[in-house]
């Protein structure tokens, strides 16, 4: 029986958790609504204006960070886009107009799920045995909106301690066409005011309309020995899906880089974490069943159909299998952590191992679960799914943080050496 550590930490969605959005009129509408309205208050006396803005001042001024800077940014935006001189509208309008054009949005309110894990770029003064983590998290919102969230912590002895959320969440911005790459990558920067467990990544482009889902992240050495953290995520625009990549060397700025080539058109890609006899490899389920290994010569390019690795086999599984993040590599070779979908569309979590020299031989599956979702975590947004997008080596355990029912995110230490001789 392998036996599984679970702390009695939970992390849960938090209605009081807001950002400053910008604020989006119907698009059949938006130009004209969004033009009166910015002349609406072009026109109205400086008296009546300064009343509003010290409204909006009193309600949200100390809710969020600097909203006087993101007012003013608003506006900028605005400024463009409806082809306005700057210089012609008074500081305190420039104000007034960028709070009527956003919002305040709860970005957790609905769910907190999907976690992944990977080892901070900063490991220094940590006890012996100590690491230091960075776990990115999908928030979803009003309209089941996702964006990524990101909690830092420190794990030691299967003690984890989180770093302390700031008062204030901003998300990052700044969103310009990255300077090289394929169309639609933007690049993204974190305020340089914020830190990580106070930032969020929003939806920047039209194909991430609706969401930015499930990052699996995971810390990357290039050949050369340059180390970035690449992550897969999906991009949902309302109508499509598509895969895309995150990668960061510092987590102050961030690519988004839609995957160019067929595979790209498939959810639940994941990057192992280095070159494989010269090619870059990921695990992904190309028909929404199996799992299969993908191979490319391009990190943002992924043309290859796959060799189908594993097919639904236990009874756990039946209905589909598919991976829980980017494959950690063992002495023994590279450990997969799966998903199955059984009866009652009831997830769990397994794992495979595959040759280190070969990953598309498949050495061993786990033939029962290592965690499913038992009776107290059966409940939420979603009912009877545990779900995982990562986790990382930690002495000889897997730290793997994970979702209960999509509604909240539990942990779990799984001793390596159980879990590889368990399949």
């Amino acid at each position: 029986m392998l036996r599984i550590h679970q702390p009695p930490l939970k992390l849960r969605a938090d209605p009081s958790r807001v950002v400053v959005r910008p604020f989006h009129l119907p698009r059949t509408a938006e130009e004209d609504r969004t033009r009166r309205i910015v002349d609406e208050v072009r026109a109205m006396d400086m008296r009546t204006a300064r009343a509003e803005l010290a409204i909006v001042q009193r309600d949200f001024g100390m809710r969020h960070w600097q909203t006087q800077k993101v007012f003013l940014q608003r506006f900028a935006d605005l400024a463009e886009t409806l082809g306005l001189e700057p210089r012609a509208v008074r500081e305190e309008k420039k104000l007034l107009i960028g709070a009527y054009l956003c919002h305040e949005y709860s970005y957790a309110a609905a769910a907190l799920m999907n976690p992944s894990v990977t080892r901070h770029p900063d490991q220094s003064g940590l006890a012996k045995g100590s690491q230091r983590f960075i776990m990115s998290l999908r928030a979803v919102g009003e309209g089941h909106i996702s964006s990524v969230a990101f909690r830092e912590g420190i794990v030691c002895d299967r003690e984890i301690q989180l770093m302390p959320q700031p008062p204030f969440a901003t998300a990052a911005n700044s969103a310009h066409p990255r300077g090289e790459g394929y169309e639609g990558a933007v690049t993204v920067r974190r305020n340089d005011d914020s830190t990580l467990s106070g930032t969020l990544l929003f939806p920047v482009t039209a194909a991430q309309k609706n969401g930015l889902e499930d990052l699996r992240v995971t810390r990357f050495t290039h050949d050369d020995g340059e180390i970035e953290w690449i992550g897969t995520y999906t991009a949902y625009s309302g109508r499509e899906i598509q895969s895309e990549l995150l990668r960061t060397k510092d987590f102050h700025e961030f690519d988004l880089v839609p995957i160019q080539g067929k595979a790209g058109r498939n959810k639940g890609m994941a990057p192992f974490p280095r070159q494989v006899n010269g090619k870059y490899m990921m695990i992904g389920r190309q028909d929404g069943e199996n799992l299969y290994l993908l191979q490319s010569d391009e990190l943002e390019r992924w043309d290859d159909d796959g060799i189908k690795l594993m097919t639904p086999r236990f009874p756990w599984e039946l209905v589909q299998i598919g991976n829980c993040g980017a494959p950690i590599e063992l002495d023994e070779g590279w450990l997969v952590l799966t998903h199955g979908v059984g009866a009652m569309r009831k997830y769990s979590i397994g794992a495979a191992l595959l040759a280190k020299d070969d990953p598309s031989k498949v050495l061993g599956r786990t033939f029962e679960p290592i965690l499913s979702a038992a009776d107290e975590d059966r409940e939420g947004y979603v009912p009877n799914v545990v779900y995982t997008c990562g986790a990382i080596r930690v002495g000889g355990d897997l730290f793997m943080p994970y979702g209960v029912a999509d509604s909240s995110v539990a942990f779990a230490f799984v001793p390596i050496k159980g879990l590889l001789a368990s399949m």
